[in-house]
């Protein structure tokens, strides 16, 4: 494919082919580019040479001072082993042009500078300008290298940026992606082909791919699914997209216990939040931002006299000063460790029971609000099991470490199967009453 470039000598332009020849589909996404870019590509479909060959283009015509290109994968070593080969062999053709693998660097004729960054190392990049950057799988990327890095290094040279990637669930690059084809602004625009799209890939081999991986994995991996999820994430996003469509008559539940789950904020960052669930209902949930420990009780006091709460669970981890002062105002509640003794040895510690509890409830036709944030919450954590084989939630620590936010509202509303909560007295004289879909609302049970 023929580029045109700026000859050293700056009075010409120079017709240069980098060998690159594009597909069908990679030339209508050349066509489609603008100032911020979103493409989602299946594996094995040559997102990464696209990109490459997008910003040597980029750079041969830009005549500003000093051009600065940048491509980013998640970790510095990964860019080296996923582009720099492609970059420097894409240059190689290109007259005058220095490749410098010590930097991850080449320098072009005209002065423009392409250079391989890891995100992992965000401090590195502050201070940079950028005419054009390329992020590569935006989703195993904190979500602050785009807004507090690479954002900034754009505006005062009004540089452009292009995410691209495979889903991995509800993260910074779904948020990119549903923002650019939602957008009306012309500055952004978005994209998503899968395997079927573009028949990169033999239907033979994908079809010997789906026999060989899970029906997560290949909708993910290969139809570009954002609904699908990990093998072990525990709660998958397809349950609660149909627990968010489900509804429920509140007289099914009317005698069911009215239960709170209050998470309270650890860090400036998290938010406080209150759930409220009756039986296979969850009611509503609520987060919030920078609220003290008076001004929430107040709030949890509000809503228990509000909803006629039957019990009130609160995260004793940061909450002493919400449940000392819910007493003091004469509430009972009960104070939940996190990491504290589950009530089955099947459980790692009391989060991850409450969790799996959580799990059980939707899994039996439990009917959630609709709500992103919560649906990002619920979707997130990821499970395992430990030497003693008790199944252990991924803690708050680890996803922070894979750029995720705290799953407040997740936490919230999993308080509310910390205990089992006795159902309110009826028409029955007492008797255990039964939701039309004959489930109980008690997932601790081992029989119904």
């Amino acid at each position: 494919m023929l580029r045109r470039g700026i000859a050293p000598d700056h009075d010409r332009d120079q017709a240069v082919s980098t060998g690159y020849e594009p597909r069908w589909y990679q030339r209508d996404i050349h066509a489609g580019l603008r100032r911020f870019s979103v493409l989602v590509l299946h594996r094995r479909a040559g997102k990464t040479v696209l990109a490459i060959n997008a910003l040597i283009d980029a750079a041969l015509r830009c005549e500003k001072p000093n051009p600065r290109f940048a491509y980013l994968a998640p970790y510095q070593k990964q860019a080296k082993q996923i582009a720099w080969d492609s970059l420097r062999s894409y240059c190689q053709p290109i007259p005058g042009v220095l490749a410098q693998e010590g930097e991850l660097q080449v320098r072009l004729p005209n002065g423009a500078r392409i250079r391989l960054y890891g995100a992992d190392n965000p401090d590195a990049l502050r201070g940079l300008y950028f005419d054009g950057v390329v992020l590569d799988e935006v989703a195993d990327m904190r979500p602050e290298i785009w807004g507090e890095v690479i954002r900034p290094a754009l505006a005062d040279r009004l540089g452009w940026c292009l995410f691209i990637g495979t889903p991995k669930g509800l993260d910074l690059f779904h948020d990119l992606y549903h923002h650019a084809i939602g957008e009306t602004d012309p500055a952004w625009y978005g994209a998503l082909y899968t395997a079927d799209d573009t028949g990169a890939i033999a239907a033979g081999e994908l079809e010997r791919a789906r026999r060989s991986m899970s029906e997560a994995q290949y909708r993910q991996e290969f139809l570009c699914d954002w609904q699908a999820a990990s093998d072990n994430v525990l709660i998958p996003l397809d349950l609660v997209a149909a627990a968010m469509k489900r509804h429920l008559n509140p007289a099914e539940v009317a005698e069911l216990p009215v239960v709170l789950g209050v998470d309270v904020a650890r860090y400036g960052g998290d938010r406080s939040s209150i759930a409220v669930r009756q039986g296979l209902w969850c009611r509503e949930v609520q987060a919030f931002q920078g609220l003290d420990n008076m001004n929430l009780a107040a709030r949890v006091a509000v809503k228990i006299a509000e909803c006629r709460a039957d019990a009130v669970f609160v995260d004793a981890g940061r909450g002493e000063g919400v449940i000392d002062r819910l007493r003091q105002l004469g509430h009972r509640v009960v104070e939940v460790n996190f990491g504290g003794r589950p009530i089955s040895a099947r459980y790692f510690n009391k989060r991850s029971e409450m969790w799996d509890g959580l799990a059980a409830w939707l899994r039996a036709g439990g009917a959630l609000p609709s709500d992103n944030d919560l649906r990002r919450d619920l979707s997130t954590p990821t499970y395992d099991f430990d030497a003693a084989n008790r199944l252990r939630l991924e803690s708050k620590d680890k996803l922070r470490e894979r750029g995720l936010c705290s799953p407040d509202l997740g936490d919230a509303l999993a308080l509310t199967f910390a205990l089992p909560v006795p159902p309110r007295s009826g028409p029955n004289g007492g008797a255990k009453p039964r939701l039309a879909l004959g489930l109980d609302y008690n997932p601790y049970e081992e029989t119904i």
